[in-house]
């Protein structure tokens, strides 16, 4: 059986799949629970009671309930995107900026991901690779916006033939 080199055996896109203005809507949801936030924050040694202490949310702060770690939220955005575009092409990321949390996440929030190719070049350094600048938003279940991310993937360019497998 061969296999189209338009995507990597793995299914992630090569660089030359990136056209500016493609917007990916990920098909992968996922309801974010309190042990996502316990786990995550305990392994990252964040003892912020704002993400761990139930009865400190709800007795000093505005939101009454303990908010999702923002780098969860952060880390799961992106994760969301990677069976749709990238796995098995990365070389490596290069960079994130634009990082925004415009509304709070909590725990039974359902959250949906999309995608928007804003750049793309050949790179410099390596005939092989390009970069790619994706801009990834996540939203809840309601159609708020929770988070985004401007993110700088290295990317493989596609292989010069067919590959049998």
């Amino acid at each position: 059986m061969s296999y189209s080199a338009s995507r990597h055996p793995r299914g992630g896109l090569y660089f030359e799949e990136f056209k500016v203005g493609r917007v990916f809507r990920h098909g992968l949801t996922r309801t974010v629970t309190q042990m996502d936030n316990m786990l995550f924050s305990n392994m990252t040694l964040n003892p912020q009671p704002l993400h761990i202490d139930a009865h400190f949310c709800e007795t000093e702060t505005q939101w009454g309930r303990p908010l999702m770690n923002s780098l969860f939220t952060l880390g799961l955005m992106i994760g969301i995107s990677v069976n749709d575009t990238t796995v098995g092409t990365t070389i490596g990321n290069l960079g994130m900026t634009d990082v925004k949390f415009p509304a709070p996440v909590f725990e039974g929030d359902t959250i949906r991901v999309e995608t928007e190719i804003v750049g793309a070049r050949e790179s410099k350094s390596r005939q092989d690779a390009g970069i790619v600048d994706f801009l990834h938003r996540a939203y809840k279940q309601d159609g708020t916006l929770v988070a985004e991310c401007k993110r700088q993937g290295f990317m493989l360019k596609r292989p010069s033939e067919t590959v049998e497998v």
